[in-house]
């Protein structure tokens, strides 16, 4: 199939069903904002409920991205590139009009796996039965042979930058709504699911020999932490108790959460686009994935253990293993903390290499761009 006259910065619609997975959405508006900022595209982020995206922008516009939601789209010219995220089919009518010469390149941005069927499948087209369309599958992921990761330009060095500068950390505290934590403190950010195993495991951070500053954004996490404290908790409020001190950040929009991140020296996450983002922040991270039928989820896990662990010691591998198993089942988190807190010097050695290795493989936005533009003859 001939893509004739592909410009080089093309117009692009992205179609994301936020459904239950807020992540999605997040996922969706970075690859619109990267697409715009530096790859020059016109970009419209289509969504089911463009609502939940209010809360991750906070008010950021970005040049050249328009969002809107599917009524819209219903009676949308279509872009040269569009990408389904997730398998979410855009509205039929859209896809009828499709159907023109050229076509524009359609694309169905798959979920992040370390699995390795994933480099099998990248790319793999697939016909539809009635308009003969193509559409190609596009797996992210950690190796050359994948579709790589999302990662602005310049995000590297605005980490050094920040990292080394004591008063911007402190600024950003601040506008928080909290202290800085303490020197001598084990900097944590906590950001996930709901998880039984969170009551035992703050426990064991009061009753540490380690202080402990633990920042917890607004999200899932906060009902048990509520329930812990015996305390209705929001924005602002601390915690003491013991060897720790909790706080609780705003739900922070994507630049202050990367920010986070780069602040502390442990970061638990979720989902996939702060999974990501915590291997960006070059600092050890525990990985509360998505729970999924079952128990798939634990396949998923498995194999980004074994790709990302390969290379750390014997000890740190199993500490690595065990903590986040224990995580993900909701049960002895609190017993396998002190192995991984053992560990975190070689962790956070290891994680720069991590980083800079998958970096390497390239760009989610540049890779994808140079795929759609190679399909012209």
């Amino acid at each position: 199939m001939s893509y004739v006259r592909f410009p080089a910065s093309p117009s692009v619609d992205i179609f994301c069903a936020v459904i239950d997975n807020f992540g999605d959405a997040g996922v969706c508006w970075r690859l619109a904002r990267q697409l715009a900022s530096e790859h020059g595209c016109a970009v419209r982020l289509y969504l089911d409920r463009p609502e939940v995206l209010a809360t991750m922008r906070q008010g950021e516009q970005v040049a050249g991205v328009e969002v809107g939601d599917w009524l819209e789209a219903e009676r949308a010219v279509p872009a040269d590139v569009v990408i389904e995220a997730f398998a979410c089919n855009p509205p039929a009518a859209y896809v009828a009009r499709m159907l023109r010469k050229p076509p524009p390149v359609w694309i169905n941005l798959e979920y992040l796996s370390a699995e390795t069927w994933v480099e099998d499948s990248h790319l793999l087209p697939s016909r539809h039965p009635q308009l003969g369309l193509t559409k190609y599958f596009y797996f992210p992921g950690f190796s050359a042979k994948t579709g790589g990761l999302l990662k602005e330009a310049a995000l590297d060095g605005e980490r050094r930058q920040f990292q080394a500068d004591a008063e911007a950390q402190r600024i950003f505290w601040q506008t928080c709504g909290v202290s800085a934590p303490q020197r001598e403190a084990l900097r944590i950010s906590l950001f996930a699911y709901e998880n039984a195993a969170l009551p035992d495991l703050l426990d064991a951070w009061a009753r540490g020999g380690q202080a402990i500053y633990c920042a917890v954004p607004v999200g899932r996490s906060l009902p048990a932490i509520d329930a812990w404290c015996g305390q209705a908790l929001q924005a602002g409020d601390v915690v003491e108790r013991g060897n720790l001190r909790l706080a609780v950040l705003p739900f922070l929009s994507q630049p202050d959460y990367d920010r986070l991140l780069w602040a502390c020296d442990l970061n638990f996450v979720r989902g996939e686009d702060s999974f990501v983002r915590a291997q960006w922040a070059q600092r050890p991270f525990v990985w509360h994935i998505y729970q999924q039928d079952e128990s798939a989820h634990r396949i998923k896990l498995d194999a980004f253990l074994a790709r990302f662990g390969a290379a750390l010691s014997v000890s740190a591998r199993e500490a690595l293993n065990a903590f986040w198993h224990a995580w993900e089942t909701q049960s002895g988190a609190a017993e396998c903390w002190p192995g991984l807190a053992a560990h975190l010097p070689e962790l956070r050695s290891y994680v720069t290499e991590w980083s800079e290795l998958v970096t390497a493989h390239g760009d989610l936005s540049a890779k994808l761009l140079i795929f759609c533009k190679g399909l012209v003859e």
